[in-house]
């Protein structure tokens, strides 16, 4: 995989299954392309070279089927063991909150960038869960995640304003592997709202 540090990564959803784009900055050459499937009881996501499906570069794999605080395998192309990223449950009911890790480094913590965004969309998603009288439209807050291993910036997701979902990836830490990383920045949008 290119050695990259900034990707573009577009999401489109369909009814069955949201796609996922990644390509260079300047939206040139595809690096990965991956599909959801929407309502699955275990998640799991692979990540090919092209819409084509011709080679497989990684996936990642929920361990226990419908569990809030879910950790994700994620795997090479020929299924060895990469890294892995979990949700932190209890920090997440503020702040979402996610664990990072590879090999047997220390687990890089990324947390949303504004606790003032966080909790906006919490309260938000509560008016729309709790007064069914009043029509809450969706609402697309602009969330950011900064991942941080030792003080240092490892990886960094910045969701884009616009009608489709737009994210630009940074990879700061050059000893981060692309497929994690990647695997990551998807996990992000596709399994955030849980």
């Amino acid at each position: 995989m290119e050695q990259l540090s900034e990707f573009l990564m577009t999401q489109k959803v369909t009814p069955l299954v949201n796609r996922y784009v990644i390509a260079a900055p300047d939206g040139g050459d595809v690096v990965a392309f991956g599909e959801q499937k929407r309502f699955a009881l275990k998640e799991d996501l692979t990540l090919w070279t092209g819409d084509d499906r011709a080679r497989v570069i990684g996936r990642f794999t929920a361990r226990e089927a419908l569990d809030l605080g879910a950790t994700y395998d994620v795997t090479g192309p020929d299924g060895e063991p990469i890294g892995s990223f979990r949700k932190d449950f209890k920090a997440s009911l503020v702040r979402s909150t996610w664990h990072l890790t590879q090999a047997d480094r220390a687990a890089a913590v990324g947390r949303e960038r504004r606790l003032g965004v966080a909790v906006a969309r919490r309260a938000w998603d509560l008016v729309d869960a709790f007064v069914p009288v009043v029509p809450v439209p969706p609402v697309p807050f602009l969330y950011h995640f900064d991942f941080v291993r030792d003080g240092r910036p490892v990886l960094s997701v910045e969701r884009k304003w616009g009608i489709r979902d737009r994210y630009v990836i940074r990879v700061q830490d050059p000893e981060l592997d692309r497929v994690l990383a990647l695997c990551m920045a998807v996990a992000l949008d596709a399994l955030q709202g849980r």
